[in-house]
């Protein structure tokens, strides 16, 4: 058995060359060999979001609070609200974040595959999240 106290892991920044806007992460999960499974609740600031990226095994997310914003490459833009959950397949480029004017907080959930459980590819501009963010009605 492995407990982690409160505490023990403390909240960390995302850092700005994988997300835009403040981006707060408190590790869940991560597991040891042979282990796969890691997770984090990550809370975003309104505005802020992921880079364009790719799992190898695939990403779940769970929505706790707020208005979650996500697109697959080439997709529409999705709006997420709590209690809504989400599925990347691996190798599904993607980005995920809040509302321009609402933070969100969400569970994420992937597997690591020879040790990488994510690859980051390029930031978005706020051009285009401002444009993908406008098509949505309320926000």
């Amino acid at each position: 058995m492995d407990i982690k106290r409160l505490g023990s892991r403390p909240t960390t920044a995302g850092s700005l060359e994988y997300f835009s806007g403040q981006v707060w992460v408190n590790h869940i999960a991560d597991a040891s060999i042979p282990g796969a499974a890691k997770s984090a609740i990550v809370a975003f600031a309104p505005g802020a979001r992921t880079a364009w990226h790719t799992h190898p095994l695939g990403q779940t997310l769970y929505i706790l609070s707020g208005i979650c914003l996500a697109q697959s490459w080439g997709g529409e833009v999705q709006r997420l609200q709590p209690g809504d959950t989400v599925w990347f397949p691996p190798g599904e480029k993607h980005w995920h974040g809040a509302a321009p004017t609402i933070g969100m907080t969400h569970v994420a959930i992937q597997e690591s595959q020879n040790g990488v459980t994510v690859e980051w590819l390029e930031l978005l501009t706020d051009e285009f999240y401002n444009k993908v963010a406008s098509v949505l009605t309320g926000l």
